[in-house]
């Protein structure tokens, strides 16, 4: 069964910097994407950035020039560098992991997400 394991949120004040990191575990042959989306209360789950095994990135406009998406391969491992966050970036932050691929399936994978909160 595969897991991932999400850490890195907090508090941070306005224009401060956070970095998360998710982390997948078990037989995993390879993955495809991994990215991260976000829930602030009363709104809908939203991608902010995803990442390829090749290393092409894709980031929603909300966070362009100020969130970077990083991978390591060989860890099974996304990052996310958050610079100059702002309050409207509170929200709770899901790792997702598409195109899984395990001895047994290829599936899609969601973390049990993170807290980030800023504040003004």
């Amino acid at each position: 069964q595969v897991q991932l394991v999400e850490s890195g949120g907090g508090w941070v004040q306005a224009g401060g910097s956070l970095r998360l990191s998710c982390a997948a575990s078990g037989r995993i042959f390879a993955i495809n994407a991994m990215g991260w989306y976000r829930q602030a209360p009363g709104k809908e789950r939203e991608l902010v950035a995803d990442i390829t095994s090749g290393g092409s990135t894709n980031y929603a406009d909300s966070v362009k020039g100020r969130f970077t998406i990083s991978r390591d391969n060989a860890k099974n491992t996304v990052y996310l560098q958050m610079n100059n966050l702002k309050p409207e970036d509170t929200a709770v932050y899901y790792c997702n992991a598409d195109g899984v691929r395990t001895p047994w399936r290829v599936g899609n994978v969601w973390g049990q997400g993170t807290q980030v909160t800023v504040s003004a």
